[in-house]
């Protein structure tokens, strides 16, 4: 789906391919159609923070202090990966998957 697989390559986090290489699929259904994934990102995010939280002050036990550093840290090694799963879920909403794919490439 991406241009680029590493999505730490922040210049690049978002190319993105025109089509899928198997199915012909156009990825940008309309214009601006990504802006939905914000929604999906935020909740990704909220979902990692609760993570974080829980690693560090239940197993971990840290104090309340560094359970917020834990928070800031996680949110900002994975917002790449944040991002791009965020596309990805978001996509996945509007375009179903079908096995019989090569019958609607034609």
């Amino acid at each position: 789906m991406y241009l680029d697989k590493n999505p730490y390559k922040l210049s690049k986090v978002y190319k993105m391919h025109e089509e899928c290489s198997h199915c012909g699929l156009h990825y940008k259904i309309e214009p601006s159609f990504f802006y939905g994934a914000m929604y999906v990102s935020y909740g990704l995010g909220v979902a990692f923070s609760v993570a974080a939280f829980i690693i560090a002050k239940v197993f971990l036990e840290t104090s309340l202090e560094v359970s917020f550093y834990a928070i800031i840290g996680t949110l900002i090694v994975f917002m790449p990966i944040i991002m791009r799963l965020s596309r990805n879920i978001w996509i996945n909403f509007f375009i179903k998957y079908r096995e019989n794919w090569k019958e609607f490439k034609k």
